[in-house]
């Protein structure tokens, strides 16, 4: 999408360097004039959340390197010098550590924004499908950072999780020995840890660089799901209006944060982290990371370790397939009242499902963790399939201005609600 405007350099050194290396063209086109949307609400911030905290992920990470040991016999010890004796080393950890329970509570929001407004409808879905792909290398990033303190509850996740591809048929045993480095959660395993763990986070910022790229391609979505028809209208420059907005949700978000790290510190984390890892010793419930607790309950309700493995895969890979998955013509729930009814149960089986993994398998939580998983992905290959051929929709507003106006004018005088929509689009 073009700008509002195009940089003009001031000075002869700035249309030096433009004419070789249009860096400030760039950023100004791409974070000052970018045209956005103007009725986007603060579920858009988290973008901006999120890369400032991959940033910090990333920043703290490297200066924990230069003081952790990834040594099996040490490494224990390593995070405990960090904590006691490092300058500021307990800050830096409890940023490390509860940044990433931060960046999975505002992946998540990302996500489940994406789906209630229908963000991975075309032209959109290579972004969608970028977006997945930086969850999974999220997802296995955190796990390998888990395992890197070598307390209880590192040791005997790794175990648990690596011995799950011994399910693959032929090469599975081949996989998990490759994965230990040997034929035990050792050394090897921690090192082999320890250098994906600093390797994965930059793979990241490069889907991020081609995410942010493919969104400034075909645009933003905005809470009606109707494309920009006139950009003087229906759009604002990104700066000051989205900017602005941005830096405000960064810094409440950050209240969060601190308060987690100042307060409550050890409040998303596991005590049995605080033992050193025992090999001959296996906790009484091993459960992983508050993130994982919803896949977590997926694996242990399929009975069968192949099956449970697949589904395990199959409950992220999935979301890659959800643009072709939903028929219906309209992106955003606002108009489409019954998927907003399903969307809301199925946020509430995401949270059931993230329940049950930390309990214990047994019982009727297997039986509640089985009913979750087939409606998980029930939702996706059954309801939404249909909904784009039984639901009835509501008309969309003709432009992004048209339902900002409607919006600002409130109800017509003597009438008991909102002025109606105007007519437009439908199934």
């Amino acid at each position: 999408m073009e700008g509002h405007s195009t940089y003009e350099p001031k000075s002869r050194a700035a249309r030096w360097l433009e004419d070789r290396l249009p860096i400030a063209g760039l950023v100004h086109s791409s974070a000052i004039a970018y045209p956005v949307p103007r009725n986007l609400n603060y579920f858009w911030t988290f973008g901006a959340i999120l890369v400032v905290m991959l940033v910090a992920q990333i920043l703290t990470g490297v200066v924990l390197a230069m003081h952790y040991d990834p040594n099996a016999g040490n490494a224990f010890l390593s995070v405990e010098k960090i904590m006691r004796d490092v300058n500021y080393g307990w800050l830096l950890r409890y940023m490390h550590a509860n940044g990433a329970s931060m960046f999975f509570i505002a992946v998540f929001i990302h996500i489940f924004r994406g789906m209630y407004y229908g963000s991975y409808k075309a032209p959109r879905e290579v972004l969608w499908i970028l977006g997945v792909i930086i969850l999974l290398l999220m997802m296995a990033t955190a796990f390998m950072g888990y395992v890197l303190p070598w307390g209880q509850m590192s040791f005997w996740g790794a175990t648990v999780i690596t011995n799950l591809f011994s399910a693959i048929p032929v090469v599975g045993e081949a996989i998990v020995t490759w994965l230990w480095g040997g034929f035990a959660v050792d050394n090897a395993t921690l090192n082999r840890f320890f250098a994906l763990h600093y390797l994965l986070p930059f793979m990241i910022v490069g889907v991020v660089g081609l995410h942010i790229w493919a969104l400034h391609h075909v645009g933003q979505n905005n809470p009606t799901g109707v494309e920009v028809k006139d950009i003087r209208k229906d759009t604002v420059p990104f700066t000051p209006y989205a900017t602005l907005k941005d830096a405000f949700a960064v810094v409440c978000f950050m209240i969060m944060f601190a308060w987690f790290i100042f307060y409550t510190p050890n409040y998303l984390g596991h005590a049995d982290n605080y033992i050193p890892a025992n090999p001959l010793v296996t906790p009484a419930h091993i459960v992983p990371e508050w993130y994982f607790l919803p896949f977590y309950a997926i694996l242990r309700a399929i009975p069968s370790k192949l099956g449970g493995v697949m589904a395990l895969f199959g409950s992220v890979a999935i979301l890659a397939f959800l643009p072709w998955l939903d028929t219906s013509k309209v992106r955003s729930a606002n108009y489409r009242p019954l998927y907003r009814q399903f969307f809301w149960i199925f946020v509430g089986v995401c949270i059931l499902l993230g329940w049950l993994g930390s309990k214990p398998a047994e019982g009727w939580y297997v039986v509640f963790a089985r009913i979750a998983t087939v409606y998980y992905f029930a939702h996706f290959l059954i309801i939404l399939p249909l909904l784009g051929f039984f639901e009835k929709t509501k008309p969309l507003p003709p432009s992004i201005a048209d339902s900002v106006l409607d919006v600002a004018r409130g109800p017509a005088p003597g009438t008991p609600g909102l002025a109606a929509p105007a007519t437009g689009g439908g199934r």
